[in-house]
């Protein structure tokens, strides 16, 4: 098995970020802002705190790029959580196979019913999620919950636990048309902290991940860093160094990144790290003049305010009504979620954010609604 982005990862595990950012002049940040095209260093230097001076040329450099690649669309999703059942032991999620919460693990009958609901908020692209249970959800489990969707959904993704090439491509050749995967801190070793147990403590088979799904063939992959885990800026840099190589090696499919902090869940975590919002900010920013072409995704853990204010800054990619138990949109028999949801606007309400931003609203894949 090729752990492709690992061998890159590892040349980096001995370097001195704090050094690197003490080192780092204004001048250097300044031209790395400006940059067509940024080396890893440029990055690492909109990533450093001194960057922090220059925010605002960073936002307009970012609001520049965005307007070029992306127009002036935001694309809308919406999550279907269909199983909260886990069996990894993992300090920081709701889901945690350790905490004694309300499962639930829907039939399709059920999820078909959940779809109904859903697709009355207009919205097309769904991403289906689940705990990480091996038996338990499987492929075929995911090939009847893709059936069911289908009829309601121009676009499903999923959010799951971590498949073989050869899963993923049964799955695309059944409807799927992307899928997510997190690797919540790409610290080895914070990661063997933080995952106590169970198929997710695997930290390099969860890091190839992405790779397989674009050897299956899958359109749309997103990463990211559940931010707070571990060291801020290093987590970041490596996400962001990740998504480098996937663009770069990958070309058939697209790639989009998100950076969720670390919110409140089911056995909450105690020492995570503080992300503040300024930091928050200058690491959307940064990922927007690295990685021009690439897609960025807000989450709801993030209140409406903050939101709204990176509509413009390099954010293309937005859930709107999101419920993260099973059973959330048609409440029945609700479980419990997998975090506290902080923008819990209804979807008509983050449309007229959107357009108040004078942004355009795509809500399916090839068409576009003003």
């Amino acid at each position: 098995m090729s752990y492709s982005y690992y061998n890159e990862l590892t040349k980096w595990k001995d370097f001195d970020f704090e050094r690197y950012f003490d080192l780092v002049s204004e001048e250097e940040i300044l031209v790395s802002i400006e940059k067509d095209r940024l080396s890893i260093y440029d990055y690492l230097n909109l990533l450093s705190p001194k960057a922090q001076k220059f925010l605002e040329k960073m936002a307009y450099r970012a609001y520049k790029i965005t307007r070029q690649y992306f127009g002036n669309v935001i694309s809308l999703y919406i999550p279907i959580y269909v199983s909260n059942y886990c069996t990894s032991n993992c300090i920081y999620c709701g889901f945690s196979k350790k905490n004694h919460i309300v499962r639930r693990h829907m039939k399709f009958e059920e999820i078909e019913k959940e779809a109904e609901e859903i697709a009355k908020s207009g919205i097309e692209n769904i991403l289906l999620l689940t705990g990480e249970a091996k038996g338990l959800v499987d492929k075929e489990y995911l090939k009847g919950a893709i059936d069911k969707l289908k009829k309601y959904f121009s676009s499903v993704s999923i959010e799951v636990m971590p498949l073989e090439e050869k899963d993923y491509k049964y799955l695309v050749e059944n409807g799927l048309d992307g899928f997510t995967v997190y690797q919540e801190t790409y610290d080895e070793n914070r990661y063997a902290e933080v995952h106590l147990s169970g198929e997710k403590k695997d930290f390099k088979y969860r890091l190839a991940t992405p790779e397989r799904g674009a050897k299956a063939g899958i359109r749309s992959i997103g990463i990211g860093a559940l931010l707070g885990l571990g060291d801020i800026r290093s987590d970041a840099f490596k996400t962001g160094l990740h998504l480098k190589y996937l663009i770069e090696n990958y070309p058939n499919s697209e790639f989009s990144i998100s950076f969720p902090r670390v919110n409140k869940a089911e056995g909450n975590l105690k020492d995570s790290y503080i992300v503040d919002d300024i930091t928050f900010v200058q690491i959307i920013l940064a990922n927007r003049i690295f990685q021009p072409s690439a897609g960025i995704t807000i989450s709801t853990r993030e209140t409406p305010m903050m939101r709204d204010n990176l509509l413009k800054l390099g954010v293309t990619k937005f859930s709107a009504g999101s419920k993260t138990e099973v059973g959330g949109y048609s409440h029945n028999n609700q479980s419990t979620p997998q975090f506290d949801i902080t923008d819990n606007r209804d979807v008509k309400d983050i449309v007229e954010s959107i357009r108040k931003k004078g942004l355009e609203v795509k809500f399916k894949e090839w068409e576009i609604l003003k």
